[in-house]
């Protein structure tokens, strides 16, 4: 650390016993302090994020509104589409991926 350099911000962090036992371990084989070793991992550790799949989602329930009105007025009897089934069922397959592709997934490097 640099002799103009000044760490006089705190942060507070919860852990469990087991937790913090290892980071304590880790920083020591690094030999670092806790200071020095959670700044240097954070700053070495990419976080990637998972991609906004929010508008894509909010067409896809717009999408899934049309079609279930088509498929009210071919259960009527009022229209005839020959493979309705096929189209919602794919509809759901990509809504199915997106949720998959935006979900509670564990951060990844």
């Amino acid at each position: 650390m640099s002799a103009n350099r000044m760490r006089n911000e705190t942060l507070t962090v919860r852990l469990t016993k087991t937790e913090k036992s290892e980071i304590i371990t880790k920083a020591k084989r690094a030999k670092m302090n806790l200071t020095e070793f959670i700044v240097a991992l954070t700053r070495q550790t990419e976080i990637v994020l998972p991609p906004d799949t929010a508008p894509i989602i909010i067409e896809l329930k717009r999408i899934g509104n049309n079609l279930n009105q088509i498929a009210a007025k071919v259960n009527s009897g009022a229209a005839y589409v020959p493979d309705l089934k096929s189209v919602i069922e794919n509809q759901n397959r990509v809504y199915d991926l997106l949720l998959n592709l935006s979900g509670d997934k564990e951060w990844q490097q």
